[in-house]
């Protein structure tokens, strides 16, 4: 079974069940010890592309916003990569332009993942789009400063329907060696969904 390592604020890692390794939106927290076979970005923003933080297998394919992000209008764009099947949904907010941010949906080891980036309530998300993916599993930014606060993004996870919603990127960071920015669980039990998962920074779940 795959897994997926919460690293702290919007830092994840998967490890499919072939040993490929995953890093999404690279930054915080621990767990960059394994070699990257493919790295991805949502956006620009320094807490999102610290790409050397780990080792890079060789062929190790980084795949930014820009690779699948043509028009602002033209979502839904689809690419293969390291056996992970990677296609662009919208993500943006009043800091986050909808024209150089993505989210992503990931398809691997028959499991669905919404990877949102940063974002607030998207065309995406109202339209039912998401929704009729059948997700599996779906994080959501919910700092309420740069992103959506719990509430909203309680919301968003109502209209997305995935099987379990994770509470991500809590607190606005600037130091990611500080584990008091990684993770608050006060904030994360304010988000409310059908088969939400707390996931503490740090922590591994198997999808």
């Amino acid at each position: 079974m795959a897994k997926m390592l919460y690293q702290g604020h919007g830092s994840y890692r998967f490890v499919l069940n072939d040993g490929t390794v995953v890093y999404v939106d690279p930054f915080a927290g621990e767990g960059y010890d394994l070699a990257a076979d493919l790295i991805l970005s949502t956006h620009e923003h320094f807490d999102h592309t610290a790409f050397d933080k780990m080792p890079h297998a060789p062929g190790c394919t980084i795949i930014r916003a820009k690779d699948l992000h043509p028009s602002v209008d033209d979502y839904s764009e689809s690419l293969e990569s390291h056996g992970v099947v990677i296609t662009s949904v919208q993500a943006y907010n009043k800091n986050h332009p909808k024209a150089e941010c993505v989210g992503y949906l990931l398809d691997f080891d028959s499991v669905r993942f919404y990877a949102s980036g940063d974002t607030s309530t998207t065309e995406d998300m109202e339209s039912g789009f998401l929704a009729d993916m059948n997700i599996d599993y779906a994080v959501f930014p919910c700092d309420g400063v740069y992103n959506m606060g719990p509430e909203e993004a309680s919301r968003c996870a109502a209209l997305v329907k995935a099987r379990h919603s994770i509470p991500i990127h809590m607190i606005p960071m600037d130091d990611p060696s500080n584990p008091a920015q990684l993770f608050d669980r006060t904030r994360a039990e304010q988000f409310q969904a059908q088969g939400r998962l707390i996931v503490a920074a740090g922590e591994e779940i198997t999808l």
